[in-house]
């Protein structure tokens, strides 16, 4: 990431983290008690069209203060989290997830990228990484608790994708220190994926933002020690298929099912780049091809529409600086 490129990106995301509408709910109402507007309910994460989006909005802001602290743009990041980070505020995105019919809120998608947002502020060595604990904490529990109850993952190139929970949540876990998480995680990853073999790659579907495929072997690179993972992956991807050598077309930007593709290219770009540095010969040199090609694709892509404007430039960033 150049420091131009990290100065667009977080001028995206400060467009829309605190842009309360329009605004798409992930919530159950019981009875007329339960109208909201999106800030009563989530004082730091109202903006963004979603919540999830918003977490993720705030992780990228997050990186690019981290990685490049002398951005003009810092001085608007650091006056954002100020206000946004408060114990007041998270105690209220906390009592949220208290009620009886929150027990699916932004399951997993949304969990994970909580937890991310959460590891970027303590190994920037933020304050608010304190504040923010104890929603880490909340949403760390919920997974620790939900994976022994997932007998089958998830594999739809969307938010319930179980693969790429694993990934996000193995940094919060690795930069947390905990280690029986990940060692759940990996055991489930086994249990999954343990037994798949010369992946077909029937994708990308039309609405998809990520590549089942490639977020399965990466969530096993992730768990997986290095040795076991390069026998599993050379059984899994022996070489890579036309379908996902070639980006995805998007016919629509303004629709914001089909502009997830953008977002594929992105995260396609993403793992390939990742699972190149696993690979060898042949294969790697395939992957690293295509990882240029689907970044080329996507990183013109990210902005111009809301529909891809509210979230695209956090998969551009995971694209061109992985997670760590």
């Amino acid at each position: 990431m150049t420091p131009e490129q990290a100065a667009a990106f977080a001028r995206i995301a400060l467009g829309h983290v605190t842009r309360e509408y329009p605004h798409k709910s992930d919530h159950i109402m019981t009875d007329r008690a339960d109208i909201y507007t999106p800030r009563d309910l989530h004082p730091i994460f109202f903006g963004s069209f979603d919540w999830h989006s918003c977490v993720h909005g705030y992780w990228l802001l997050a990186r690019v203060r981290r990685l490049f602290p002398d951005l003009p743009e810092a001085t608007a990041i650091d006056a954002l989290f100020a206000d946004a980070f408060s114990p007041a505020k998270v105690a209220a995105e906390c009592r949220y997830l208290d009620r009886p019919d929150a027990r699916g809120f932004e399951r997993p998608y949304g969990w994970a990228w909580l937890l991310m947002l959460y590891s970027e502020l303590v190994v920037a060595g933020l304050p608010h990484a304190a504040t923010l604990r104890p929603l880490a904490d909340a949403f760390a529990a919920r997974w620790r608790a939900h994976l022994p109850l997932m007998t089958y993952p998830v594999r739809a190139g969307t938010h319930a994708n179980s693969a790429f929970a694993l990934v996000l949540a193995d940094r919060y876990a690795r930069v947390a220190g905990d280690a029986a998480m990940r060692d759940a995680m990996a055991e489930r990853a086994q249990l999954w994926f343990g037994r798949d073999r010369q992946a077909q790659a029937w994708e990308p579907s039309g609405e998809d933002f990520l590549s089942p495929t490639l977020m399965e072997a990466m969530a096993m690179q992730c768990l997986l020690p290095a040795e076991t993972f390069a026998v599993w992956f050379a059984g899994f991807l022996p070489s890579l298929p036309e379908t996902l050598a070639t980006p995805a077309r998007v016919s629509d930007r303004a629709d914001g099912r089909i502009a997830h593709l953008d977002g594929l290219n992105l995260s396609r770009a993403w793992a390939m780049r990742a699972l190149a540095g696993a690979s060898d010969g042949r294969l790697q040199a395939a992957l690293q091809a295509a990882a240029a090609d689907h970044l080329a694709a996507g990183i013109g892509e990210l902005a111009g529409d809301y529909m891809g404007e509210h979230w695209l430039a956090s998969f551009a960033a995971l694209a061109v600086t992985g997670t760590d």
